[in-house]
């Protein structure tokens, strides 16, 4: 990393929730509460894909990864967030902040192709099921996922080195509750429109997309449900993808706009909250939204539940 005053500056300060001092020991609490709600909720998912024979289909085994992926996204900024929160001590290094970007841009763009993937197994379970065992192979879905985690590394490499070797001459104070683009750009000097037009071609590629290939596959999916003869065909048909959408409007929806405003148009407290939607609130929706609404994942607990209750009569 090189240029202008970078060599001298050793670290950065996330303010985090500073301008609420009397709120700190309550939002330590809370954020750890979800952290620990996050990381049980998706593991028991992720235990439950892989323990139970009936559940070992295409969709199940994404469902299975995607939880990972949440859990791996969420470690990057809650733990690092509560330490701040407890201890008061805000500063990060300069390696520190850019190896969080470089795994939030990472890991949130194989979340973006994960979806997209997961959308398409749908598509061919319910546009195409005769074919659906042909199609989805576990070859094809191993494809999907390392594709998935893989595809983006190189240009995230390449972006967060393009930021980092700005200079940063004035305030190292980052208004935010982790490290993230926007806040970095806000205190860099010098000429930033190439880093910007850079996000938005990354926000192209890693969001709108997955997105688009998202919408496509759904469009084809509600109008092959809207086909079937059977009442009860549609309404099982409409709760296997449901669940999906949900994750898909919220991560999207917050993300996208985050990433789409243009740099002057960034308010610290909004973007804090958008954050907050997308890092922390999908990955603790996932677990709820996926058990709740899944007719499959609710039979396998109470089997989970009711063997644990037997073992803990004997």
């Amino acid at each position: 990393m090189a240029g202008g005053n970078i060599t001298d500056m050793k670290e950065f300060i996330l303010l985090g929730f500073s301008d609420i001092p009397k709120f700190q020991g309550l939002l330590f609490g809370i954020f750890l509460i979800i952290y620990l709600c996050i990381i049980i909720g998706n593991t028991l998912i992720i235990i439950i894909t892989k323990a139970d024979p009936a559940l070992q289909t295409p969709m199940y085994y994404f469902l299975g990864n995607f939880s990972f992926l949440e859990m791996c996204y969420t470690s990057v900024t809650l733990p690092r967030m509560l330490m701040n929160l407890w201890t008061q001590k805000r500063t990060i290094s300069l390696l520190a902040c850019a190896t969080q970007v470089c795994l939030i841009l990472g890991l949130g763009g194989s979340e973006c192709f994960l979806l997209a993937a997961m959308a398409y197994d749908r598509y061919v379970a319910i546009c195409k099921p005769l074919y659906y065992l042909f199609i989805m192979n576990h070859k094809i879905c191993v494809q999907l996922l390392i594709g998935s985690w893989v595809i983006g590394i190189p240009v995230i490499l390449g972006q967060t080195y393009q930021i980092f070797s700005l200079p940063f001459c004035g305030s190292t104070r980052l208004n935010h509750i982790f490290c993230d683009i926007y806040p970095i750009l806000q205190v860099a000097c010098g000429d930033t429109s190439v880093s910007e037009i850079f996000i938005y071609v990354d926000v192209v590629l890693f969001g709108i997309v997955p997105f688009l290939l998202i919408c496509g596959s759904y469009v084809k999916i509600i109008v092959a449900i809207l086909k079937l003869p059977s009442a009860i065909g549609k309404s099982k048909a409409f709760s296997t993808c449901s669940s999906h959408l949900m994750v898909v409007v919220l991560f999207f929806g917050s993300g996208i706009i985050v990433y789409l405003q243009p740099k002057s148009s960034h308010s610290a407290g909004s973007d804090k909250i958008l954050s907050l939607f997308y890092t922390i609130l999908t990955p603790l929706c996932n677990p709820m939204i996926y058990s709740l609404r899944n007719k499959d994942f609710v039979v396998t607990i109470r089997k989970v539940l009711s063997k644990c209750s037997r073992i803990g009569n004997r």
